[in-house]
């Protein structure tokens, strides 16, 4: 399987790949408050004179996790975002892996069911219809604390420039754009261009694709989406991460893209950092507006049909291939600590 790089993730697809992350466990570790978040991380840490270089050329990609009990396994890709832009992922493993399988699980969605049709994601629908705004036209200058502010300028200017309008977004919104821009500057891409791959080599082998789904349903969206308009959003925290993660960060994403292009699990083990995603997620699943119809809990549902299909594959198929986050594999309490508590052997790469 030869797999390479293109375009990186464009504006239209900005939102649908936050929640695709956030939506699922992250590392569970002691969390800040945002005040903390702020004040510890205002100042950047010190970093290299010499730049990482992303890889380019042809690049293996990790080897599988293997999940079993008897005859029956169950072997786990762990994705990566960012990986390096210019790249090419060769992995006959992979293919040979999905041509003995009975089945591909992919990595779990959420989709919601309204009047008039089906929504990829709840939170798509903020940002389509002017929600992703401050309420009563509030900048970011008007609801982030100064020395917040400053970084922000700071790295706006560096990544996206004179762009006024993003000046009224939400901070949530405005760190996302903000994150993508820099990873686009960084010779990185966000595509889930691996998930891409997976599935056109199943559907060329003919192997069935099964994507775990949790479906559910909006009652009266429109009045959902105007209380969620109004709404304030707690999320600074958000916010503050987003901006430490680009002002420390960049050069470690940079060594996680390259150890995961080369296969290098252990060096991706060490570079362990704060995820902005689990407080960004956090600062939408947790407003009124969204915990009132009962989503508040998506991430867990959403672990849960992970585990039932993964369960479910193990039990009929010899062999079945799944995709997940690696960040999801590399965590203590994650879903292949589970696997291993409802008595399946885990062994990982090599």
């Amino acid at each position: 399987m030869a797999l390479r790089r293109g375009a990186s993730c464009g504006p239209g697809r900005v939102h649908a790949w936050l929640i695709a992350l956030a939506l699922l466990p992250t590392l569970c570790s002691a969390r800040e408050t945002p005040a903390e978040a702020a004040t510890q991380q205002a100042a950047p840490a010190e970093t290299s004179t010499l730049e990482t270089i992303v890889v380019s050329g042809e690049q293996p990609g990790p080897g599988l996790w293997k999940v079993s009990k008897g005859e029956h396994v169950l072997w786990i890709l762990g994705t990566l975002s960012p990986l390096p832009e210019k790249m090419t992922w060769v992995s006959r493993d992979i293919e040979a892996t999905i041509a003995r399988s009975q089945q591909v699980i992919l990595v779990p969605s959420a989709s919601i069911s309204v009047k008039g049709g089906m929504l990829r994601g709840l939170f798509l629908l903020p940002s389509l219809i002017g929600a992703r705004n401050n309420p009563d036209d509030a900048r970011l200058a008007d609801v982030v604390p100064a020395d917040l502010y400053a970084r922000w300028s700071t790295l706006k200017q560096r990544y996206i420039g004179r762009d006024r309008g993003i000046e009224k977004r939400r901070p949530i919104f405005a760190a996302q754009e903000l994150y993508v821009e820099a990873i686009k500057a960084s010779d990185m891409s966000l595509d889930d261009v691996v998930s891409k791959a997976v599935t056109k080599a199943a559907r060329r082998q003919k192997v069935e694709l099964v994507e775990p789904r949790l479906e559910l349903r909006i009652e009266s969206p429109g009045k959902a989406v105007r209380e969620f308009k109004k709404s304030a959003l707690d999320d600074l925290d958000c916010f503050a991460k987003t901006m430490a993660r680009l002002e420390t960060d960049l050069e470690a994403m940079k060594l996680r893209a390259n150890a995961w292009a080369s296969g290098d699990i252990e060096a991706i083990r060490a570079l362990p950092y704060d995820d902005q995603f689990q407080a960004c997620s956090d600062a939408v699943l947790k407003a009124s507006v969204v915990e009132e119809r009962g989503l508040g809990d998506l991430r867990e549902r959403i672990a849960r049909i992970w585990l039932e299909a993964a369960e479910s594959a193990l039990e009929r198929n010899e062999s079945t291939l799944a995709i997940l986050p690696i960040r999801i594999l590399l965590q203590a309490d994650g879903a292949l600590s589970a696997l291993r508590e409802r008595g399946y052997l885990i062994e990982e790469p090599q």
